[in-house]
């Protein structure tokens, strides 16, 4: 069984035309999973579906083999926490890259001596160590999306969600990224990644789904010669 699966999901927002239609898809096992199509197709939306953060219109979303949206909301909110989304534009708390990094870890019960260590560790991995005493306001776009991006590896979740995450990124820092994907990769995680630059996924990709206004589609990688 896979860690998430959709099946014939509908969406909109409001009473707009549907955003996905008849969408069944899997994903969120050990690996990583690149999700590719036009802007206006909805990768976003399958993301945050995905996530448990949007409840489909219809059809039904199971995530580690319950159905989240069928639980009362503590239970929905400790199996939400096993999945982590990272926006493409980062949102940010007032206040140092620190605190940022340690929220997540903070509301969970962590102390501040062991927040303050897992937040050196995966800041040292991503090079923003020096950055942890810096206001997030200072920080340009591609520092703001390793912050996000390290303030969702403190929590250790089973499956990380990245939306467009190599968008604001510039060489050196894409390969960065690159290189922790794979890490977490070998140790098993569930990787999911939005992204419009193919040519880096056709390094690293372990599956592939294709979201276009026609539907979803799913395969290996090779489907992503049709976007080279």
């Amino acid at each position: 069984m896979s860690a998430i699966r959709l099946e014939k999901v509908w969406f909109r927002y409001g009473k707009g035309g549907w955003v996905l239609k008849d969408v069944t898809a899997e994903m969120g096992d050990a690996g990583i999973t690149a999700v590719v199509g036009p802007n206006g197709a909805g990768k976003t939306t399958l993301l945050k579906i995905a996530s448990i953060m949007y409840k489909p219109v219809k059809g039904r979303i199971t995530a580690f083999g319950a159905d989240p949206w069928a639980l009362g909301e503590g239970e929905r909110l400790s199996l939400r926490r096993r999945i982590v989304y990272v926006h493409e534009k980062p949102i940010l708390l007032r206040g140092t890259v620190e605190r940022n990094v340690m929220f997540g870890l903070e509301i969970r019960g962590v102390s501040k001596e062991e927040a303050r260590e897992v937040v050196r560790v995966v800041a040292e991995e991503l090079g923003i160590i020096e950055l942890l005493s810096h206001d997030v306001r200072h920080l340009s776009a591609g520092q703001g999306v390793l912050v996000s991006i390290a303030r969702a590896l403190a929590v250790d979740p089973s499956v990380l969600v990245l939306d467009e995450p190599f968008a604001h990124l510039d060489y050196r820092r894409r390969g960065v990224l690159l290189n922790l994907l794979r890490r977490l990769r070998d140790e098993g995680k569930g990787l999911i990644v939005s992204t419009h630059d193919t040519h880096l996924m056709m390094r690293i990709a372990d599956k592939v789904i294709v979201v276009e206004y026609e539907g979803v589609r799913e395969g290996p990688p090779s489907l992503l010669d049709e976007f080279s």
